[in-house]
């Protein structure tokens, strides 16, 4: 369990950020490592508590306590402060493809859960995690897993975020002939082109596929599976060239604002300005589509959470005049209340980094319209609103903005192309129906996973998702599977 008195003897130490000054002037990962030994000190805190909470509960809710690939946090923690730190790497893949993503992107609700929250000081997880990876990277521990016998099954994964990636890895280290379809030019969904470089750099990817590659993995990109582009393929035939197919793509659909003025230029979806971004930082070429930049510019940012936060680091590290950030959500409490949230994830004030670079924010504001001059978006007409979110008259003011960028989520996946050629059937709330019993869909061998399936959420369920779909799959084409659950 770490050290006994471990949580008593040694405070809380988090990772730190290098200046903001010095940091806007690039787009590499500024997060300082702790040394060893500080991250030897920090997993000596773990109380190995009786019910420990910060493992998950496994179950199919969003919002309850815990890591939902359900790491075995305490086992980890004692490693690392043992110095075991290659048995610690086995235990963390044991239950996570992919914990160099998690341990920088996850908003680690592991932590909110663990006992020592409860006096603001959990232990750092998600610290330890990043370390416990990278550590094996360095040190070479993390060699291709080869299938010792293939199966003769072939399976095909369409989409290449955390979900595609994760039951890819799984189902060819379980013997399958595993496709990936990519539309773009390069793995890893969201990850690549949502995630800003300077929160995960791209190479953090690559040795991913790499080592899926080796492991028999073969991805295909810049296909398209449906659609009327040249050369996208009828999803129709994938079902007769292979034994199973999982529909792993996102929830991509993001949500619109459709008020007076929104066919003003200089306003557009998040995701039409952040994979741009992404894109040069890598020299991948654009395209025909136009430049979408900030600089210069005072930006609007319509949304609060994550995305929005990328937007705003992106922006002003493109030169921004000013940033400034609109939700419709009252501003929530500076500290929960632990009797009644914990060890759930709390609603309270968080400010990311991005947000600290710089950013104004604002809560409980609508926007009515936009208004510009010779069709290009000068000021956003907002207003106030009540918790109902209902309009608070006398309250009208207006904003500056000569970019506004729409970050209010994703409301499903596209239906248009893969999933209407299919006819698959969808849930009440667009996504594709498939439970988490056995995650197929209405058709008898796809079967779907991660955000297509349960909606926008987080790397990692997608991950867990992506780990059960193959699971679920093997089970399927073999009668009998070892992959875990």
């Amino acid at each position: 369990m770490g050290k006994i008195t471990g949580f008593l003897e040694i405070d809380r130490n988090e990772r730190k950020y290098a200046p903001v000054a010095e940091r806007l002037k690039h787009y590499r990962e500024f997060v300082i490592p702790l040394s060893e030994k500080d991250t030897r000190d920090q997993a000596a805190r773990c109380m190995n508590c009786g019910i420990p909470y910060c493992h998950g509960t496994g179950s199919v809710a969003p919002g309850t306590p815990g890591c939902p690939v359900n790491n075995q946090i305490p086992d980890f923690n004692d490693l690392v402060y043992q110095g075991n730190w290659e048995e610690a790497s086995r235990n963390l893949h044991s239950t996570n493809n992919f914990p160099e993503f998690t341990g920088r992107i996850c908003p680690a609700p592991c932590e909110a859960s663990c006992t020592l929250n409860i006096d603001d000081n959990p232990v750092t997880i998600k610290t330890i995690e990043c370390a416990i990876v990278d550590r094996a990277w360095d040190n070479g521990w993390l060699k291709p897993e080869v299938a010792p016998a293939k199966t003769g099954k072939k399976v095909a994964i369409v989409g290449s975020g955390p979900a595609g990636l994760a039951a890819a890895q799984q189902l060819a280290r379980a013997g399958h002939d595993v496709h990936v379809y990519e539309k773009f030019a390069k793995a890893g969904g969201l990850l690549r082109y949502g995630i800003p470089d300077f929160k995960m750099e791209k190479h953090i990817i690559d040795r991913r596929v790499a080592q899926m590659e080796a492991e028999g993995v073969t991805f295909h990109y810049g296909v398209h599976i449906g659609g009327t582009l040249q050369g996208a393929i009828d999803p129709r035939e994938l079902l007769n060239q292979y034994d199973a197919v999982a529909l792993t793509g996102g929830a991509e659909a993001g949500r619109d604002l459709p008020i007076p003025g929104r066919d003003l230029d200089g306003i557009h979806f998040a995701m039409d300005f952040l994979p741009q971004q992404n894109r040069r930082v890598s020299s991948e070429p654009l395209g025909d589509v136009k430049d979408i930049l900030a600089g210069g510019k005072h930006v609007v940012v319509i949304g609060g959470g994550d995305t929005g936060s990328d937007c705003i680091g992106t922006s002003l590290r493109q030169g921004a005049k000013s940033v400034t950030q609109l939700e419709i959500m009252p501003s929530p409490p500076e500290h929960e209340n632990k009797g009644v949230t914990w060890p759930n994830w709390p609603l309270k004030m968080r400010t990311s980094s991005s947000q600290a670079e710089g950013a104004i924010r604002e809560y409980a504001v609508l926007t009515q319209k936009f208004s510009g001059v010779d069709g290009k978006v000068q000021k956003l007409h907002c207003v106030k609103v009540d918790d109902k979110f209902k309009p608070i008259a006398g309250t009208e003011f207006e904003l500056e903005a000569q970019l506004v960028l729409l970050a209010m989520g994703f409301v499903h996946p596209v239906h248009e192309g893969m999933l209407k050629t299919l006819g698959v059937d969808l849930d009440q709330r667009g996504n594709v129906r498939a439970n988490m019993a056995d995650y197929k869909t209405s058709l008898p061998n796809v079967f779907s996973a991660g955000d297509m399936r349960r909606g926008q959420s987080l790397v990692v369920w997608a991950i867990r998702e992506g780990r059960l779909c193959a699971r679920a799959i093997d089970q399927y084409l073999m009668g009998t599977t070892t992959l875990p659950r």
